[in-house]
């Protein structure tokens, strides 16, 4: 593993006005982020994945590279390599009984990730590990008990009463609920710091393609690996942190009959995926009143008025969300260079969107709406959305 990429900058914000966070309101105090070392650039996938997998289908190569196109990424970082394929060439063989062999891969590869990205983030954060109270951790890539969090908590030294969530098999969602449970926990435990953590690999829905199952190369083309973190705490101290996001209120809600939509199921081969072509019409048909719900609890009604961190699940989604709100161009453009420079890393997509987000007002210095909202789907269909406040 390489940490790169880890967010170890000042919080410091260069912003010239600072907004004062709300009393008893959850805020991001931090942000760190890391990755595999190996680095996949969109262009060379096609002929990689196809090598790997020993698949010589012409129409399957050709419908690869034209979903590379679409799906608008171009490098993504993976914990797959030619070691593990040389090591595991089960893995490349249809129909092998693999889940205990991508489980040795995938179980300690989450947790190095969320160590890299922890550490980052507590290295911005500049305060002791031993002032964590609580850790959310987020992952759909590994099985085990005790889960990935004991082996986190130990690896960063957290005390051993620092109390523990787990969040696991939620899919792209997994991010904000994990900031909804995070800011719940911060709220209501006054002086509490919550350390927030998600990690994903692609490693248990790994396979060679087959006509039978068309969404595996939808996943080949889309997604990415990779880790995020972030610490929440309310009423920040004001000589030692830096609070740059306000997390105002939350709202989940599911669509009732729409759980043949995203359908995730564990085999002895791993995660086999179907992914309905509804998804985005979906979406689209249920957006604007989930936004406006959360907006309500602000007295918000104008859409481009806010700014935006949305979950880039693909460009179709984005493409919906942004026509049907009708949103200015620029609104997007985080989530959009997310998915471009990283692809779907599930549930730690997010946390690029906003870190991407807050670099950008610092380097330019402007001033940003002071209200937005952080958005994600998944599995359910689950909305899950968080009405923000820019500090």
């Amino acid at each position: 593993m390489s940490n790169t990429h880890s967010n170890g900058t000042s919080g410091q914000c260069s912003a010239q006005v600072r907004r004062i966070p709300t009393p008893g309101k959850a805020t991001v105090l931090a942000i760190g982020k890391a990755f595999p070392s190996q680095l996949v650039p969109q262009e060379c996938l096609v002929e990689g994945y196809t090598r790997d997998t020993k698949c010589d289908d012409v129409s399957i190569k050709e419908k690869l590279e034209r979903l590379c196109k679409t799906t608008t990424v171009k490098t993504r970082y993976t914990v797959m390599s030619k070691e593990i394929l040389d090591k595991y060439p089960e893995l490349v063989t249809e129909g092998s009984p693999t889940i205990k062999q991508r489980l040795d891969i995938a179980n300690p590869a989450v947790v190095e990730m969320a160590l890299e990205a922890s550490l980052a983030c507590i290295k911005e954060w500049e305060r002791p590990v031993e002032d964590i109270t609580h850790i959310v951790y987020v992952s759909s890539s590994e099985i085990r008990l005790p889960g990935g969090d004991v082996y986190l908590a130990s690896k960063l030294g957290l005390r051993s009463d620092v109390g523990r969530v787990m969040l696991y098999f939620l899919g792209c969602y997994g991010g904000v609920t994990g900031l909804r449970v995070a800011k719940d926990i911060a709220e209501n435990n006054p002086g509490s710091r919550v350390l927030l953590t998600t990690s994903e690999t692609t490693i248990l829905g790994f396979r060679p393609p087959n006509k039978a199952r068309p969404y595996d190369l939808v996943g080949a083309a889309l997604f990415g690996d990779g880790a995020a973190a972030v610490i929440i705490g309310a009423d920040p101290l004001t000589d030692k942190e830096s609070p740059f996001m306000e997390l105002n209120c939350a709202v989940q809600q599911f669509l009732p009959g729409t759980q043949n939509v995203i359908d995730g199921r564990l085999s002895e081969e791993g995660i086999n995926f179907k992914l309905g072509r509804d998804l985005p019409q979906k979406i689209e048909d249920n957006i604007e009143e989930f936004c406006k719900k959360l907006m309500a609890k602000a007295g918000l009604k104008e859409f481009n008025d806010l700014f935006w961190a949305v979950h880039p699940g693909g460009p179709a989604i984005l493409n919906r969300l942004e026509n049907k709100l009708k949103l200015n161009n620029e609104k997007l453009e985080y989530s959009r260079k997310a998915l471009m420079d990283y692809g779907n890393v599930s549930s730690s997509t997010i946390f690029y969107v906003m870190d991407y987000m807050r670099e950008e007002l610092k380097n330019k210095q402007v001033k940003v709406e002071e209200w937005g909202l952080g958005l994600a789907f998944g599995p359910g269909i689950t909305f899950e959305g968080i009405l923000l406040r820019s500090l």
